[in-house]
């Protein structure tokens, strides 16, 4: 069975796709014939007869811009309509409101004059002629401080709240279009009637709109140039939110979730992509870059859940690449504000700054911040670090049973001296750890309720008690439980959950089918640690200047130190039955907790989903991304940088961390469609590490689980976990 109809298979039920394949017949792609792609790829790159050219003119740009939009009308937007040459305005009415003029007017246009769009023109007063900031119909209030900063407000019928577009269905039968896609083509009708208009200064028409607002805004900028600048207020998942890094790996609203939920917005085409999201033939920061050189603002919250600060900083730095391919760098940029999904005037006023300073009317200062470390050779000249990979021997998988000095380990004292061994080159790996003093729980610091509000946890309930506490170096944990168990003398086996690459929300969920990973634990009857690593939820903005305090230390360093952290708060508690104590750790959990098994062996067990893929063998062919992620991509581990195109001469490897567990119990879950791992290689490093626990006579203590899926903790891959926890305890 080929891999679409295997990821097909594993998708939850959705009529409308159902009913649109059995419709249109439509056969499913041949995902293994299209290119692998796991990082963003550049827009400035075509292929002509299966090789990659360089963009170098504008010529070659307006020629790779047209190819974009075809891609995109293919996979994700549908086929749209030529511009209408017939539309007829009707003035429904006309009243003052204060000192500005209210119109409103129903645009009719195409066939037979088919379709309608009702549009509302606030007009201040004055001769004019006037800018144009326009948006949908449940965002009037942003027009209105628009009107109060000398802007004509133009509000349209394209929003849930009122919704003209599937008028467009009936007038434009032959074209497959989403309701995404009709709505970001409205935008272009209004214009169509705007420059008939004397008092409309018709090459300074803003348009903007907040979450699925702001993915039609997108989208209405890529097809229409007249659009004079595009503000994408946390227009999240299908809008600036790259489908590649904002999946359900990242515990986001990813394709499957998105084309399930909302089956009309885009494309049906889209959901074949779902966990295959490596070989979309485009991707987000594309339909930004389709805006160049127009000015082009990506707003988002801190903690908007479904966003991610991590995936809009890549989105930005690949889409800037356009804008500074024609010199237009300062054109495009990030607005960072904090919170969550909300907006307020004062986010508003700061559209119109970005506006005013881009018409020329008055000039406010938008900086560049980047949040996330992304440079590796600034890294390198801030820590000052060289690596000599030459003096690094080649190694395979094959290193495990051998000491340095050459002796075969065939003792449990042998491999003893093999674990020092090891975790001397984890621990060079990490980087240098800074000064540290072991902690004790407190509550002082611990996270107010409008944080965990706000992040989504605020709430245990139905049967569950939370617990703050604030452990290791001042950072705050919550502690999961049946209620009544704090008050009482009962000691119960504990979980140390350790969460993805979920940045917005640190360890929750910001989308996820079923109930969170750790409230189904606790309801299990398991006490249940949680935490944010370094960079996700509370803790994004520490990341930010992390290489400048510790350049010589790693992110992953401090994500094993703040477990360690960790581990010792829970064994504090005094209901913990400390003999009980297992990590569960998905995708960036998995990494950390089997680095944690080189330096500790207080965990029982501890269960890894999708959480590696061997270092030695992550090449570029093989389709993951590589080692470069960890290196350049997520400045995770940056000394892995020294070692691209030999990673053969890695240090370590996972088959070594996972035999490091030996003799306790470990799971490790990795679905065959996993795009991030490559299956032949896991199963490689866990035959090694099995040799270790073989040692022990414990062979069966390590357990491996393939489920037919792809990468994604849903609850199918949880109940995986939940059994194998059941099991050994």
């Amino acid at each position: 069975m080929s891999r679409v109809n295997k990821i097909m298979n594993a998708l939850p039920e959705s009529k409308p796709w159902q009913e649109w394949l059995k419709r249109t017949r439509e056969a499913p792609p041949d995902l293994e014939s299209f290119p692998s792609s796991p990082e963003l790829p550049n827009p400035l790159v075509t292929e002509k007869n299966g090789k990659k050219i360089l963009i170098k003119t504008k010529e070659d740009w307006h020629r790779r811009r047209d190819e974009i939009k075809k891609l995109f009308h293919r996979y994700v937007l549908g086929s749209i309509p030529p511009p209408p040459d017939n539309i007829r305005p009707i003035v429904l009415s006309s009243r003052k409101e204060g000192n500005a003029t209210v119109k409103e007017i129903s645009l009719e246009f195409g066939p037979d004059h088919k379709a309608r769009l009702w549009m509302e023109l606030i007009i201040p007063k004055g001769e004019g002629p006037f800018p144009v900031f326009m948006t949908q119909h449940n965002h009037r209030a942003w027009a209105l401080v628009a009107v109060t900063r000398g802007y004509i407000g133009c509000v349209y019928a394209g929003s849930d709240s009122r919704d003209d577009t599937d008028s467009f269905l009936e007038a434009y039968p032959e074209h497959d279009w989403s309701r995404l896609t009709r709505r970001a083509w409205a935008a272009g009708r209004c214009i169509d009637y705007l420059e008939t208009l004397d008092f409309v200064e018709k090459d300074k028409i803003a348009l903007t709109g907040h979450s699925r607002n702001g993915k039609q805004s997108l989208i209405a900028s890529a097809i229409d140039e007249r659009i004079s600048a595009v503000i994408s207020s946390s227009s999240g998942a299908g809008g600036a939110m790259p489908y590649r890094y904002f999946s359900e790996m990242h515990f986001g609203e990813g394709i499957e979730l998105l084309t399930r939920v909302f089956p009309d917005w885009f494309h049906p085409r889209l959901r074949f992509f779902a966990g295959s999201e490596d070989r979309l033939p485009v991707d987000n920061h594309e339909l930004i870059a389709l805006s160049a050189p127009r000015p082009c603002l990506l707003s988002i919250a801190l903690n908007d859940n479904v966003e991610s600060v991590w995936a809009m900083q890549q989105t930005y730095l690949a889409a800037k690449k356009v804008y500074e391919f024609l010199n237009a760098e300062d054109k495009l940029r990030i607005l960072w504000r904090h919170g969550s999904h909300e907006t307020w005037a004062t986010v508003i006023e700061n559209y119109l700054d970005w506006c005013d300073t881009h018409f020329g009317r008055k000039k406010f200062d938008f900086k560049e911040r980047l949040i996330y470390p992304c440079d590796f050779n600034l890294w390198k000249s801030k820590s000052k670090i060289s690596v000599n990979v030459s003096s690094f021997p080649k190694k395979g998988l094959d290193d495990l049973m051998v000491l340095e000095n050459g002796k075969e380990v065939r003792t449990i004292d042998d491999w003893n001296r093999r674990k020092d061994e090891i975790r001397r080159n984890v621990r060079w790996m990490l980087g240098e750890e800074p000064p540290y003093a072991r902690g004790s729980i407190g509550l002082y610091g611990s996270e107010p309720e409008h944080v965990a509000r706000l992040l989504g946890r605020s709430w245990a309930g139905d049967g569950l008690e939370k617990r703050g506490i604030v452990f290791g170096d001042y950072i705050s944990g919550d502690v999961y439980m049946p209620s009544g168990l704090s008050s009482s003398k009962e000691k119960l086996p504990a979980i140390l959950w350790l969460h993805p690459f979920s940045f917005s929300n640190g360890y929750v969920a910001g989308y996820c089918r079923g109930e969170q990973i750790f409230r189904t634990l606790a309801r299990k009857g398991f006490v249940v640690f949680c935490f944010d690593q370094i960079g996700f939820g509370r803790r994004i903005e520490e990341s930010e200047n992390f290489y400048d305090r510790h350049p010589r230390w790693s992110l992953l360093g401090k994500m094993v130190h703040d477990t360690q952290s960790a581990l010792d708060a829970l064994l504090e508690l005094s209901f913990v039955d400390r003999e009980r104590v297992y990590g569960v750790g998905y995708a960036l959990g998995g990494m950390v907790g089997l680095h944690l098994a080189a330096f500790e062996d207080r965990l029982a067990g501890f269960a890894c989903v999708c959480g590696f893929t061997p270092m030695r063998m992550d090449r570029p062919e093989r389709g993951t991304g590589g080692v470069r992620r960890w290196s350049h991509l997520y400045a995770l581990l940056p000394k892995l940088g020294f070692f691209l195109e030999n990673e053969e001469r890695i240090p370590y490897d996972y088959h070594a961390l996972l035999a490091m567990f030996a003799p306790r119990d470990l799971l490790v879950v990795s679905p065959e469609l996993d795009r991030e791992a490559t299956l032949d290689d896991v199963k490689k490093a866990l035959e090694e590490a099995r040799k270790v626990y073989r040692l022990f006579g414990m062979e069966h203590k390590l357990c491996h689980q393939i489920p037919e899926d792809y990468n994604r903790f849903g609850p199918e891959m949880q109940s995986i976990v939940i059994e194998w926890l059941k099991r050994i305890i």
